[in-house]
């Protein structure tokens, strides 16, 4: 028994489009994970009733095989727990340690919105005062 099987049961009759985006972004990971299931996902596309719907199945299986593809460590096999994070929703803690300190705390100069851009301060009554080359 694959672990779509073990997640999801296959003996639908019909789904809605939220399930059947769920369902085809789980076929995804377990594809990447070695794991076909295409007569499920052929299914899930068969369901939709509309082009919208079959694209967003579509988009979602795609989903699915590139984000177990970039969570995979190629190191190891432990695809388990590719499929728990992604599928399953189990969250994987990290250290504060280990989080890599930003290499720019702001904006390049060439970004930066400079001082035209910056809310300058406008005394109410200066336009009607009078010019300083008046005064002596």
């Amino acid at each position: 028994m694959s672990r779509y099987e073990r997640e999801f049961e296959t003996g639908w009759e019909t789904l809605g489009k939220d399930e059947a985006t769920t369902r085809a972004y789980a076929i995804g990971v377990a594809e990447r994970l070695g794991e076909r299931n295409r007569e499920e996902l052929k299914a899930i596309y068969a369901e939709m009733d509309s082009a919208y719907h079959r694209s967003m199945v579509e988009l979602a299986y795609e989903e699915g095989r590139n984000e177990a593809k970039a969570a995979a460590d190629p190191n190891s096999d432990d695809g388990d727990a590719v499929w728990a994070e992604l599928v399953q929703g189990e969250v994987t803690t990290v250290d504060p340690d280990d989080i890599p300190e930003p290499k720019r705390e702001s904006l390049p100069e060439a970004l930066d919105s400079g001082e035209l851009l910056d809310k300058q301060e406008v005394d109410s009554t200066e336009p009607v005062d009078r010019p300083e080359f008046l005064d002596r």
